[in-house]
């Protein structure tokens, strides 16, 4: 077949050669201008059969491609994967063509057979590097992958594609074998490794990154260093993209989950409940012991009305048992901060908004020189930030507007109609 070929080349271009040399040509004018015209010829066809070849595979392609329920034929098209290919089948027939061509030009045979070989390595690279995004971009459509780093596996993957090419391009221009490329490569380390310094770092972190399951794609990351407070959009090879919580993206190195601290609130997504923690500030001169009357009060309480009637026994029966004058000093009692401590956990106890599996706590904490901090502490039901906050809301509004029932009050800082109130009129 390859000797038929060759015998056909010959004789097309001995005949072409033949009508120049009669024309009055030079013998090597004759050479020069037979082998413009051929290779003119060719890339003429080449163009034709390129195109055909496209329109056509592609056509009858497309229709199968339209008809099939995978996606993944649509990322092979969305991203030329039958574009590459048939440009690999038009330098293959031009690798062909160039003994041809060049039988004039000897010399000029194996340079042009080295650059065709040089252009189809990097085309089949193109077209592996294509394969990968395809791939890459299907497996995105997998719930199974949807939250991992398929970005930092494809940029690894192309890497490792263009360097075995450069490999194979190095060979077939010095005609070496690839070891001497190694060797050559050990030797340059130090300046490829200060050259590719970020992207070294950033292999090994995103390695790190997926193994230990510290970052992935959705999470809601919080780096106050780089000002990223957002939900992770990406994760490349060198940067992982934020989309901050005000729409803005936040690029950080991929290198800065391994070596900075930051907060991923992906336990808090999972685990169905986000924290509420905040503390009521009530002021202490407003705090007393309950009387009979406020018991017959609170008595009427659904929530605590429970509790009441307990308490009221119980203290009773204390106050019963010892030998002691009835002094408030010498007995037990209610308080009002105390019943409405119970009344708020009461309260969060009943509320639909808060999750009832996970911990549920009103406590005081230390005075301070704004009061006594009566600190809420639970967890919502729903996690999603809108209904988050209107969850804390709900809760915060009744506390506050009900302490008044309690004879409490609450502290704030004195506004500048609060010392109008004392001034003469």
């Amino acid at each position: 077949m390859i000797l038929t070929l060759s015998t056909t080349h010959s004789k097309v271009y001995d005949w072409l050669y033949d009508i120049l040399l009669n024309l009055g040509f030079s013998d090597q004018l004759t050479h020069t201008i037979n082998a413009l015209i051929l290779l003119i010829l060719l890339v003429m066809v080449l163009y034709a059969l390129d195109y055909l070849s496209r329109r056509i595979f592609l056509i009858s392609v497309m229709g199968l491609i339209k008809k099939s329920k995978t996606l993944f034929d649509d990322y092979l098209l969305k991203h030329k994967v039958l574009k590459y290919f048939t440009h690999i089948i038009s330098i293959i027939i031009i690798r062909l063509f160039i003994p041809l061509i060049f039988i004039g030009f000897p010399k000029w045979i194996n340079t042009t057979l080295q650059i065709a070989d040089v252009v189809l390595v990097l085309i089949i690279g193109i077209l592996l590097n294509s394969v990968t995004k395809a791939v890459r971009d299907y497996l995105k459509t997998k719930k199974a992958f949807e939250d991992k780093p398929l970005d930092s596996y494809a940029q690894v993957v192309s890497i490792f594609i263009f360097f075995v090419c450069g490999i194979i391009i190095f060979t077939t221009l010095t005609g070496k074998s690839p070891y001497a490329f190694l060797i050559s490569l050990g030797a340059a380390s130090a300046i490829l490794m200060l050259i590719f310094k970020d992207t070294i770092l950033g292999f090994v972190a995103s390695v790190q990154v997926s193994a230990n399951d510290m970052v992935r794609v959705g999470d809601w990351v919080e780096m106050p260093k780089y000002g990223a407070d957002g939900a992770v959009l990406s994760i490349n090879l060198n940067t992982v993209k934020v989309q901050n919580w005000d729409k803005t993206i936040t690029t950080v190195p991929t290198y800065a989950f391994i070596s900075d601290s930051f907060k991923n609130w992906r336990g808090m997504q999972e685990s169905g409940g986000r924290r509420i923690k905040r503390a009521i500030y009530l002021k202490m001169s407003s705090f007393k012991f309950l009387n009979q009357e406020d018991l017959e009060k609170f008595k009427k309480y659904r929530l605590i009305k429970d509790y009441i009637l307990e308490k009221e026994i119980e203290i009773k029966e204390y106050n019963k048992a010892i030998d002691a004058e009835f002094l408030p000093a010498n007995t037990r009692r209610l308080s009002n901060v105390g019943v409405f401590r119970i009344y708020a956990n009461k309260y969060l106890r009943e509320n639909q908004g808060v999750n009832q599996n996970m911990t549920i706590m009103v406590r005081q904490l230390a005075p301070t020189p704004h009061g006594l901090p009566m600190e809420i502490y639970c967890f919502s039901k729903d996690i999603r930030w809108v209904y988050y906050e209107g969850i804390v809301a709900d809760i915060f509004d009744h506390l506050l507007t009900i302490v008044k029932e309690f004879d409490l009050e609450i502290f704030e800082e004195p506004s500048g109609a609060d010392f109008t109130n004392y001034l003469p009129k």
